[in-house]
């Protein structure tokens, strides 16, 4: 595993401060699903607290600033990307944890706008690309970020005619 970068510790914190309200709604929020089961636990790898066997939803997980809304009872769950439950591509199955994760950290950058921007891409939606971002890091580790220019890989010079 790749050693943090230094200073990252220090990235954390300002990014949890800055998406603390969200983080606090996700907290009232999982608080109500506590009442009827939801099982609150911290994870140092999602970098959230995440409440296990939340009540309502339709399945997978919500993730609020620094809190997971987790339906089943572990984020080791594999599932379908968005794409892929689309019928658009042939994807893999990735962790579902690593996908909130991603989430995690678009809230920890955007903060109190990751709401706005994210019902202004789509919402939850094959086109979102805040999700895409998710589902891409989810398969590949990197990339949880939408508006970060990657280079093709099958193109390295971004050209169309080889």
């Amino acid at each position: 595993m790749t050693p943090a970068p230094r200073g990252w510790p220090a990235v954390q914190v300002l990014g949890a401060l800055w998406t603390l309200p969200n983080t606090v709604l996700g907290i009232v929020i999982g608080a109500v699903g506590s009442c009827f089961g939801a099982r609150p636990r911290w994870s140092s790898q999602e970098l959230a607290l995440v409440f296990h066997a939340w009540p309502w939803g339709p399945g997978g997980a919500m993730t609020l600033g620094n809190v997971i809304l987790l339906k089943g009872a572990s984020l080791d769950l594999q599932c379908s990307t968005y794409e892929h439950a689309a019928g658009r591509c042939q994807h893999p199955l990735v962790r579902l944890g690593d996908h909130e994760r991603a989430h995690v950290y678009q809230y920890m950058l955007l903060g109190p706008l990751f709401l706005p921007v994210y019902v202004l891409c789509g919402g939850i939606h094959v086109r979102n690309p805040l999700e895409r971002a998710a589902d891409h890091y989810a398969m590949h580790g990197h990339g949880w970020w939408p508006w970060w220019v990657q280079p093709s890989r099958e193109n390295p010079n971004n050209s169309d005619k080889g």
